[in-house]
């Protein structure tokens, strides 16, 4: 956890900009998705993986 906690930081910086608790925890969560996607199409691409998404055609 912490491997990843410091990469989130080192990505997405380590201040949080909203004031409110709600705020802060909602934007925490924000980046927590915004790393992981990053993390996905990362790997997607550097393994070769297409997705797909649906009845959409596969993302290569």
């Amino acid at each position: 956890m912490e491997s990843a906690f410091s990469a989130l930081k080192r990505k997405f910086g380590e201040h949080v900009r909203s004031r409110t608790h709600v705020a802060q925890v909602n934007e925490i969560l924000c980046k927590l998705i915004c790393y992981t996607l990053t993390v996905v199409v990362h790997e997607m691409f550097e393994s070769g993986i297409s997705a797909e998404f649906g009845d959409r055609r596969p993302i290569e």
